[in-house]
């Protein structure tokens, strides 16, 4: 006959964690974070809520790791970029499209700005910035406003989700933005007014590549007067 505490230590290590995260993930991406319970998670497992907490400890756990997980494939990307510029697109174009696919994703970057996954893209951002040539006294406010950049979009993806807005809904929900806004007096907020039709009609991916090229151009340009001051004649004493 076998004991049960045999049977019990099989179940445990015939699950993987990594067998646990990909079933949070696919539950999370499915239902969103509310349907995500360790019972649920043993029925899709088919296995009891003993064997799961073997492997993580609660649902922040498991939720940090699945986050980390789905991120990770923004640093992959790095090792083909051809220069540090390209290297800084492919990971926050990495980063904004695992947000666009999990939107729950952007909700726990919003919730925990030190998760361990945004650690990872502050230490890739760095050494990229730093490979791009920018002075290190300038080093941290460059890399700054790139992960706060990141955060922000995370934050507009999380009030998304919050408002159970679908991909679907965009047009509805913009349109409707737009209409409130434009109710204000044209001579006191004229540029609400201009831009009304590129807020209604915008490319979310396009905005988001053209506000990063931005803090990379700005990068490139300390870079540049870096390379000056090393080459510029010395000063007459």
């Amino acid at each position: 006959m076998r004991s049960d505490t045999g049977h019990s230590q099989r179940r445990k290590t015939s699950l993987s964690k990594e067998r646990v995260v990909a079933a949070a993930i696919d539950i999370l991406d499915s239902a969103g974070e509310s349907a995500l319970t360790f019972r649920a998670l043993a029925n899709q497992l088919s296995t009891g809520s003993g064997a799961i907490y073997w492997h993580v400890a609660d649902k922040d756990a498991l939720l940090s790791a699945a986050t980390e997980h789905v991120l990770s494939g923004a640093m992959t990307s790095v090792v083909s970029a051809s220069n540090p510029a390209d290297a800084l697109r492919a990971i926050a174009l990495g980063v904004f499209d695992a947000i666009e696919a999990h939107p729950w994703v952007g909700t726990q970057l919003a919730r925990e700005p030190g998760h361990p996954a945004m650690v990872a893209i502050f230490e890739n951002s760095s050494a990229q910035f730093d490979a791009l040539g920018v002075p290190r006294g300038a080093l941290f406010h460059c890399v700054s406003a790139f992960a706060q950049y990141l955060l922000g979009t995370a934050a507009q993806t999380a009030a998304a989700a919050r408002h159970k807005f679908r991909a679907s809904d965009r047009s509805t929900v913009l349109n409707t933005i737009v209409g409130e806004w434009t109710q204000r007096d044209p001579t006191e907020y004229p540029f609400v007014h201009l831009l009304a039709d590129q807020v209604r009609s915008h490319d979310e991916r396009e905005a988001f590549l053209a506000g990063l090229n931005l803090i990379i151009v700005g990068a490139e340009a300390l870079t540049a007067t870096k390379r000056s001051h090393r080459t510029s004649p010395a000063e007459p004493r």
